[in-house]
């Protein structure tokens, strides 16, 4: 008993844990939408669009957290302005926007000769290095996150499932659009240090993917959605400590374990209404 305590006993872990999950909860959450909306893409491409933010900040040594966050926000807007155009598709957009801020990222690191190390924590997140600044950071950003979700819920509802009635009712759908955009781009910044930009997409989509196949509700796929994420942030990193693996890939790969059990007993026993699209 004493060995399976034994993670408990320091406070950096006990930091860790609780970022793995707060950002567990936060990511499957949003990764709701993600995965409704088929733009798994997006996550990709967002989680790689903060490499050229990270590496100005470096160079004029800024918050690297704030530089992410800015590079994501451009490119999600650009990714909403451009797919506004009739003739621009939304995956074009974003193939575009994720090939250029992805070479411009590694133009800019190709310059700096001593930031190679660095860029390793980046790639595959630093979980064991959280701060309590970093774990205040994750805590409010995140829980800003979730009340926009409570607060525009019924608008992101109508937006991801049936645009053409959001325009019927007059609202602003490429406003509403552009701000679910952001909140993507945020939940990828803020879970950098946790699983890393390589990784964090695996997270957006993994526990929303396993939810929704049991089912009918977009509701109440958040809430499983989000109590998979917090199981994944908490045993991988469970894992990651005794087996002495990549935390980030530990989660991970617990994520992907809760998909394959929820795809067998799927299989076997069907639960969920295959369309979500009538759910609110």
């Amino acid at each position: 008993m004493e060995i399976l305590l034994e993670p408990f006993r320091y406070d950096f872990m006990l930091r860790s844990f609780a970022a793995a999950v707060m950002v567990g909860i936060v990511c499957s959450v949003v990764g709701t939408y993600v995965v409704v909306r088929s733009m798994a893409f997006l996550g990709d491409a967002l989680a790689h669009a903060v490499l050229p933010g990270i590496a100005i900040a470096y160079i004029f040594g800024g918050n690297l957290t704030l530089g992410a966050l800015i590079a994501a926000i451009v490119v999600a807007l650009g990714i909403s302005l451009l797919s506004n155009q009739a003739e621009i598709k939304e995956d074009t957009a974003i193939g575009i926007l994720f090939t250029a801020s992805m070479a411009l990222g590694i133009a800019i690191i190709s310059t700096i000769r001593t930031y190679a190390v660095d860029l390793t924590h980046i790639l595959f997140g630093n979980i064991l290095g959280v701060s309590s600044e970093n774990l205040w950071f994750i805590l409010i950003s995140g829980t800003g996150v979730l009340l926009t979700i409570v607060v525009f819920y019924r608008y992101f509802l109508v937006v991801t499932f049936d645009p053409i009635m959001g325009k019927t009712m007059r609202w602003n759908v490429q406003l509403i659009r552009s701000g679910l955009l952001v909140l993507i781009a945020v939940t990828i910044t803020i879970s950098i240090n946790t699983v890393g930009s390589g990784l964090v997409a695996a997270m957006l989509i993994t526990p929303a993917a396993t939810a929704l196949m049991f089912t009918r509700r977009l509701s109440q796929t958040m809430m499983l959605s989000a109590l998979l994420g917090a199981l994944s942030g908490f045993f991988g990193l469970y894992a990651s400590y005794f087996l002495n693996i990549s935390s980030g890939a530990s989660i991970v790969l617990v994520a992907t374990l809760f998909f394959l059990i929820g795809y067998i007993v799927n299989r076997i026993r069907p639960l969920r209404n295959p369309d979500l699209s009538n759910s609110n």
